[in-house]
C-alpha cells in the first residue's frame, strides 16, 4: 500500500512521514512548500510540489506513485488569521478538500484519513471532551474543519472509502530539532520568543473557574500525534470500506497556562521577567481536555509523552533556528 501525505512536508506533515516510513508504509508527499520545508522529509520519499486546488497536480501524484490511501494534512490552520480571512480558509480548506476528493474518487483510493481539530467543538462546558460533545466551532478554522469531517464521511460512506477523522488537541514539541515547528502561532513558541527578546510572557485572564485561574488545556507531543495517524491508517488499511472513525487525539490530562509559564522558566533557564498577566481573550473557554478512550479502545493507541519533553524537545528546536536564545 502507498500512502498520499498531503502537506507532508509541513510541521505535522513530517512527523507523520517519518512515523510512517519507519514503520514500513510506503509514502509520498504532495506540498506546495508555502510553509512546508522539503528538508524536513527522509532522503526516500518522493515530493510532488503542488497544491490540493490543483486537480492535475492530484492526478499525476495519485497515479505515478500508485497511492491507494491518502493522509489530509495541508490546510490553514491559524485562529486569527482565518476571522481576518473567512474566505482564504474555506477556499483552501473546504474547496481544496473537495478537489481531493474528486480526485481521490476517479483514483480509486480505499483509504482516507482527515486531520480535523479540537477547534470543531469550540467552547465546550465539559470536564472532558468526547466525540459524541456536541460540535459548535466559533471561528472560521473550525468551521472549516467540521465542513471538511462531513465532506469526507460522506464521500467514503457513497464511495466506499474507509475514512478516519482525527480531532487532535494541542500539538507541542519535535522528533528531533530540525522537525520543530518554525511559526509563534502557540503558547510554546510564542513564550519562547518573549522570553528570548526580555520580554515578559503574557497571560491572557487568570480569572478562570480552574484551580490557579488560568486556561486549561491538554497538549499532545507531536510524535504521539504521528503515531496516532500511523495507527489510524493501518487501521483503514486491514478494513476496506469498513466506515468511518472518528477520534480525538489527546492526553486526557490538562495543564494551566500557569503550569505552563513555570515548566518552560525551568526548562530555558529563563526565570526572569516573570509572566504578565492581561485580560481575557474573547473565545477562550476555561478548560479544554480530550477523552481519549475511543481511540485507546479502538486503535490501541496512547500517549507515550510528558509535558517536560513537549517543552524540552521544542526548545531544542527553538534553539536550533535562534542560537543566541540558549543560555550558558
Amino acid at each position: 500500500m502507498t500512502w498520499l501525505i498531503t502537506g507532508g512536508a509541513g510541521y505535522i506533515g513530517a512527523h507523520v512521514a517519518r512515523a510512517m516510513t519507519a514503520a514500513g508504509e510506503r509514502v509520498a508527499v504532495l506540498d506546495d512548500l508555502s510553509s512546508g520545508v522539503a528538508a524536513r522529509l527522509p532522503g526516500d520519499v518522493p515530493l510532488v510540489r503542488g497544491s490540493v486546488l490543483d486537480r492535475a497536480a492530484l492526478d499525476r501524484a495519485l497515479t505515478e506513485h500508485g497511492v491507494t490511501g491518502v493522509v489530509h494534512l495541508a490546510a490553514r490552520k491559524q485562529v486569527g488569521e482565518s476571522v481576518e480571512k473567512p474566505l482564504l480558509y474555506y477556499r483552501e480548506n473546504v474547496h481544496g478538500l473537495t478537489v481531493l476528493l474528486e480526485a481521490v474518487v476517479a483514483a480509486g483510493v480505499r483509504s482516507f484519513v482527515f486531520s480535523s481539530s479540537a477547534a470543531v467543538y469550540g467552547m465546550p462546558d465539559v470536564d472532558l471532551v468526547t466525540e459524541k460533545t456536541p460540535c459548535a466551532p466559533i471561528n472560521p478554522y473550525g468551521e472549516t474543519k467540521l465542513a471538511g469531517e462531513w465532506l469526507v464521511r460522506a464521500t467514503g460512506a457513497a464511495h466506499g472509502i474507509s475514512t478516519a477523522c482525527l480531532r487532535y488537541f494541542n500539538v507541542a514539541g519535535a522528533a528531533a530539532p530540525e522537525l520543530a515547528d518554525t511559526g509563534v502561532f502557540n503558547i510554546i513558541p510564542m513564550m519562547f520568543d518573549a522570553l528570548t527578546r526580555g520580554e515578559a510572557p503574557r497571560i491572557f485572564g487568570d480569572d478562570y473557574a480552574t484551580p490557579d485561574g488560568t486556561c486549561v488545556r491538554d497538549y499532545i507531543h507531536i510524535e504521539d500525534l504521528a503515531t496516532a495517524h500511523l495507527a489510524a491508517a493501518q487501521r483503514l488499511a486491514q478494513r476496506p470500506g469498513a466506515g468511518d472513525l472518528t477520534l480525538n487525539v489527546g492526553t486526557g490530562s490538562g495543564v494551566s497556562v500557569r503550569e505552563m509559564a513555570d515548566l518552560i522558566a525551568e526548562v530555558t533557564g529563563y526565570d526572569e521577567p516573570a509572566p504578565v498577566v492581561g485580560p481575557r481573550r474573547p473565545g477562550d473557554p476555561a478548560r479544554v481536555v480530550a477523552s481519549n478512550e475511543r481511540i485507546a479502545r479502538e486503535l490501541g493507541w496512547r500517549p507515550r509523552h510528558d509535558v517536560r519533553s513537549m517543552v524540552a524537545s521544542a526548545w531544542e528546536g527553538w534553539c536550533l533556528h535562534h542560537p543566541a536564545a540558549r543560555k550558558g
